[in-house]
């Protein structure tokens, strides 16, 4: 998992960057890669639940910068950078981009192995969500990364 430029080093582990909890920013990409196989409504479903995590994490943000910068009269604005900055780096990171990807990647191997397999459809399908879940984990970091740019 890459960092963010607002963590530090040797701060406590937060909760939406270096937990678990990360990876639900990433149910959207386990909903591209299983498209082929279960109902729209589902996949969009997985947005839902990555979008939510985005929001719960600028939230969060917005919190930490309202409580290190109680006493100071201006802080409305460094409260709403906070949230805005890690509300649009999540949602590029985390849902926008990963989610293409994953998208992009899953349609052409399904189109592909329909032009060069004689494989049955169900089994180019169940190929093509194998494939997509396997590059999930490849395209994070760079992505992360890409994004902090």
């Amino acid at each position: 998992m890459a960092q963010d430029p607002q963590h530090s080093a040797g701060a406590e582990p937060d909760l939406y960057r270096d937990t678990w909890v990360r990876y639900l920013g990433y149910a959207n990409e386990v909903g591209e890669s299983f498209r082929a196989l279960v109902p729209k409504a589902l996949v969009w479903a997985t947005y839902g639940v990555a979008t939510a995590y985005v929001t719960a994490d600028a939230a969060d943000k917005g919190r930490k910068a309202a409580q290190a910068n109680a006493d100071d009269p201006g802080r409305t604005a460094d409260i709403t950078v906070a949230v805005v900055d890690t509300f649009v780096w999540q949602a590029l990171a985390s849902v926008a981009i990963p989610g293409f990807t994953i998208n992009r990647l899953c349609a052409a191997s399904l189109y592909l192995m329909g032009r060069v397999t004689r494989w049955p459809l169900p089994v180019r399908k169940w190929a093509t969500t194998a494939i997509g879940l396997s590059a999930i984990p490849v395209i994070i970091t760079p992505i992360d990364r890409w994004v902090l740019l």
